[in-house]
């Protein structure tokens, strides 16, 4: 492979192109003329293979130097390969196990090359399914409160953390795609915006037009801008992450930034938020899908209790960095002066959290880039109905979201816009 010229893979070429790597003839068969070559990606960004062989398989993930949704017409780096990679390098460190093993990584062709999951599937499709799976609120939960924790000043080396922040601060095309299609451009007429019309116009224009709103957005999009305390994954969604119903696995970080704790946090329950008024679309009779709604309730619960929980213990024995420092408390016997400030902490990351959740519920219905959840819903009635309850209760979050106490409140507003009828 030339290592200077950028070239888009192909199923055709994959095989002679990569067939001389010693690691992949290992992993996936000595012999490159047998390997079975297979494009399955179907995300925005990105060109996927499922490479198989006699001695195994593996996934082969390439960049494109454009928005693969878009086309041509919207550049993009393929330096973004190099955060993935470096941020999937970190969080198996911080988090063992919660992500697939990493073989091979060529940043002149953008291409990384993992471990093919199998019979792994997209967590989102496992939703639209119905399928309850047991361990995802655990695994999440612990997944988040780890990588989260152990990537800021509360644990790492001030250093280190200063190094990696300048290293991720390049990450700008990928951060400016999250502050302009997450933050801004749902909440006008922007030209990539979509949205099941005519059904929902008259909701979105009261959005749109809705200063309340658009004020939080953008106190948000200030946050996501300037808080940076952690390496965030950045797209930390149900599409980003494999199931088993014994194992968790997450994918594609390449949005990974440094900011707040709750951002992660708050699109990965917005995605159950919205899986759960998707249901009504999916289900073939009426209350057919309430135990996978209250499922999807209780997984919610479980993520940022577990999160909660996680959090704390690492709190008490993992605060290394300098933040909130041991010898001001703990050392000078006084603990319950740490425990109000992980109190504190903890507090803020909920507030946080669910404006992000609320802004993260806006994009997916009204700007370019929306969930399959939705998206399958053939009858635009039905799928109308279903968006707009979640474009409701995303507005009570980012708005709200000072004066919402526990998430058994926001349970109830949940299961109240579910029982009404779009107007």
């Amino acid at each position: 492979m030339d290592k200077q010229v950028f070239e888009a893979l192909s199923a055709e070429t994959l095989p002679s192109r990569l067939g001389s790597n010693d690691v992949l003839k290992d992993k996936i068969g000595a012999d490159h003329t047998h390997w079975n070559v297979r494009e399955v990606g179907d995300g925005n960004l990105n060109l996927v293979f499922i490479v198989t062989g006699d001695k195994g398989a593996a996934i082969v993930k390439q960049a494109l130097p454009y928005v693969r949704l878009v086309g041509e017409s919207w550049p993009l780096p393929l330096k973004r390969s190099f955060f993935e990679y470096h941020a999937l390098v970190r969080q198996s460190a911080r988090d063992p196990g919660m992500i697939p093993e990493i073989y091979v990584f060529d940043m002149a062709q953008a291409i990384i090359v993992m471990e093919y999951l199998t019979p792994h599937v997209i967590l989102r499709r496992a939703l639209i399914e119905g399928r309850q799976l047991s361990r995802i609120g655990r695994d999440l939960g612990l997944f988040v409160a780890r990588t989260l924790f152990r990537g800021s000043d509360l644990s790492l080396p001030t250093q280190e953390k200063k190094a990696d922040m300048a290293l991720f601060a390049d990450n700008v095309e990928l951060c400016d795609i999250t502050e302009n299609l997450v933050f801004s451009d749902p909440y006008f007429e922007a030209a990539m915006n979509r949205h099941t019309s005519p059904q929902l116009d008259p909701l979105v224009a009261e959005l749109r037009a809705d200063r309340d709103l658009k004020v939080e957005a953008q106190r948000l999009k200030h946050l996501f801008s300037a808080k940076a305390e952690t390496l965030c994954h950045g797209d930390l969604h149900t599409g980003s992450v494999m199931v088993t119903d014994i194992e968790t696995k997450v994918i594609d970080p390449e949005f990974a930034f440094y900011g707040p704790i709750s951002f992660d946090i708050g699109m990965l329950l917005a995605n159950f938020w919205m899986s759960y008024f998707s249901q009504s679309g999916h289900e073939t009779t009426s209350g057919e899908r309430d135990e996978m709604r209250d499922y999807l309730l209780e997984t919610v619960d479980t993520i940022w209790h577990t999160f909660r929980a996680e959090f704390a213990t690492l709190w008490r024995t993992e605060r290394k960095g300098i933040l909130y420092q041991a010898r001001l408390f703990e050392e000078r016997g006084d603990p319950l002066a740490a425990e109000q400030a992980l109190n504190i902490v903890l507090d803020e990351i909920y507030r946080e959290m669910l404006g992000f959740a609320g802004i993260e519920i806006h994009r997916r219905i009204l700007g370019l880039a929306h969930n399959a959840d939705f998206e399958t819903i053939a009858d635009p009635d039905r799928r109308a109905s279903c968006e707009a309850k979640a474009l409701k209760l995303g507005r009570h979050l980012a708005v709200n979201r000072h004066r919402i106490h526990c998430l058994s409140d926001i349970r109830e507003t949940v299961e109240r816009l579910q029982k009404e009828t779009l107007a």
